[in-house]
């Protein structure tokens, strides 16, 4: 029988010697995959503004130390490693990612003891953005990729233990170079890029800063307690407080997001500053003035609650935790203040969808949420109703009552909360009715004229800015249409928004105003130094914002002893 002939034999062994050829190949990529993935996780920065290249090129001093010890571990201690090294990588990814994302919305890393909460809270925030098929997906995809990164990272870890066992001899020559060159780098502070150093330690400063900061929220409590027990005003009787003010409607309207950047970044004070201007003008037309300063908020990017917190109360509140604990205490807080003096008080509450149970510590005569407020018209993005239909609600529902006592009220306007995709116009105030008028008049912040590769952040920007104009504009002629002597209007911002408006490492000022027809009562806080007009400049005194509760009370009190103004935190 005759044998194979050349072709058979070269058919049949091809497949063999091409697949013999690719496998090797593929693990080759593997491992360079691996490697690549370990190194990114070592070196990527945890701050928006540092996601460039250059960053990435750097050696890490933890890598090498992870290296040399996997060298030096016999086989049973070097698979140990491995199940320890793989999954903690995957943890600092996750929490790289974790400060990345709460930096860019917040301003600040994200806290191991007491974040957890907000997750609810950011599920919601897309849940009443983007549809809860949006929110829904966007929770699975963050549980995915926290899995996949725990999964991946230990695959790595072992797939590069397993070629260092095989090739110890030069792995260990190359881990004894770059350790040299780490040395020389970091003796000589060679940087790729300002701010960017080649000998990295960044991994494990991470890690401490974060230890640290799980330290201080185990002790804060013990602090924040202390401070709980200091009050001078908690006993103060009723007709001892607020004597300045008596007969007079005080509203306190927090106007999310406006914060020291709508009056003084170029992009938004060519617009803002002129609308407040001109508000001014408008409003001494009718025999009101203003004085505007700056207060430095607890929280940026969001966390509202904590600034309303902070200035009702009088404490410095930038926690959960001490959100919580001031829930639970019996502080006397600024709308307090007003009740014990004979006000009715009332919280109007637009975007309070679901129970609020910090309603029961402040402690309202009368409050009225998102139901409650009857509205009748479309959403705008995040925002249930306009800010117009909130204070003509509150006109109808509550001031425009005859024969009822003082009111102070808190209003938190909405319409300039993120994500400003959508912003209402200003109708008259006779059309508002139930709010369905807001169907024909809303403006969308698209721009058809920016490029596909500008038109994020620009976007965004326009929106923001609109947005606060529209916030800002409202206010003005709800004081024009509804004002009278008795009107004091006090509105400030409770942050400034998240750094993709502002740019990284912007100041945590907001601006604070008082209007009022009545001269006397701003005669009373001249010695603050507040500038007149509703646009505070860039020399307008900055407080902290837990010092205006007791100066406000001080201030409005029987008497006005001359307190110097507390320095900026």
């Amino acid at each position: 029988m005759p044998g194979p002939t050349r072709d058979t034999v070269a058919d049949r062994t091809e497949p063999t010697d091409r697949g013999g050829r690719v496998r090797p190949v593929a693990a080759g990529a593997l491992t360079v995959l691996a490697g690549v993935l370990v190194l990114a996780v070592l070196v990527a920065p945890d701050r928006p503004d540092q996601v460039r290249p250059a960053t990435f090129l750097r050696i890490p001093l933890e890598g090498l130390l992870a290296v040399a010890l996997l060298l030096a571990l016999p086989t049973r201690g070097r698979r140990l490693a491995v199940a320890l090294l793989g999954p903690l990588l995957g943890l600092l990814a996750v929490l790289k990612l974790a400060d990345l994302g709460f930096r860019s919305a917040l301003d600040r890393p994200f806290d191991l003891v007491l974040d957890w909460g907000l997750l609810d809270d950011a599920f919601g925030f897309l849940r009443d953005s983007f549809g809860r098929a949006g929110a829904v997906g966007a929770a699975a995809g963050a549980l995915l990729l926290t899995a996949a990164l725990l999964v991946l990272m230990t695959l790595a870890v072992r797939r590069l233990a397993r070629l260092l066992a095989r090739h110890e001899r030069p792995a260990t020559r190359a881990v004894a170079a770059l350790t040299v060159a780490w040395v020389a780098c970091a003796a000589f502070g060679v940087r790729v890029a300002p701010g960017v150093p080649v000998a990295d330690t960044g991994a494990s400063a991470l890690v401490a800063a974060h230890a640290g900061q799980v330290r201080d929220r185990l002790t804060d409590g013990t602090r924040f307690a202390t401070e709980l027990a200091t009050d001078p005003f908690q006993d103060l009787p009723g007709d001892q407080l607020l004597t300045g003010l008596r007969g007079k409607d005080v509203v306190l309207a927090f106007v999310e997001s406006y914060g020291r950047d709508a009056v003084e970044d170029p992009e938004f004070a060519g617009e803002i500053g002129p609308l407040l201007d001109a508000g001014d003008r408008r409003l001494r037309a009718k025999g009101y003035a203003s004085r505007s300063g700056f207060l430095s908020s607890p929280t940026a990017g969001g966390g509202s609650w904590l600034a309303h917190d902070t200035l009702l109360s009088g404490l410095w509140i930038d926690n959960e935790q001490r959100h919580r604990s001031l829930l639970a205490s019996d502080r006397l807080t600024l709308n307090g203040a007003f009740r014990r003096a004979g006000w009715r008080t009332v919280g109007v509450m637009p975007a309070a969808t679901q129970p609020w149970p910090e309603g029961a510590f402040f402690g309202y005569d009368g409050y009225y949420d998102t139901e409650q407020l009857g509205y009748r018209g479309p959403k705008f993005s995040y925002a249930p109703m306009p800010d117009q239909y909130t204070l003509a609600a509150f006109e109808r529902t509550e001031r425009g009552r005859a024969d009822r006592p003082p009111l102070m009220a808190e209003i938190p306007l909405i319409s300039s909360h993120s994500p400003w995709t959508a912003i209402p116009r200003l109708v008259p105030w006779d059309d508002v009715g139930d709010g369905s008028v807001f169907a024909h008049a809303a403006a969308v912040t698209e721009d058809p004229d920016e490029d596909a590769d500008s038109r994020g952040t620009a976007q965004v920007r326009a929106g923001y800015r609109q947005a606060i104009a529209y916030s800002l504009e409202t206010l003005v002629s709800y004081v024009e249409t509804y004002g009278d002597d008795d009107l004091v209007l006090v509105f400030l911002g409770d942050h400034q928004p998240a750094p993709v408006v502002t740019g990284p490492g912007a100041s945590r000022d907001v601006p604070i105003t008082i209007v009022a027809r009545d001269a006397t009562l701003l005669d009373r806080i001249a010695g603050w130094g507040w500038q007149e007009g509703l646009r505070p400049g860039k020399d307008a005194p900055v407080w902290p914002m837990d010092a205006f509760r007791d100066r406000f009370l001080t201030a409005f009190g029987p008497s006005v002893p001359p307190v110097a103004a507390p320095p900026a935190r």
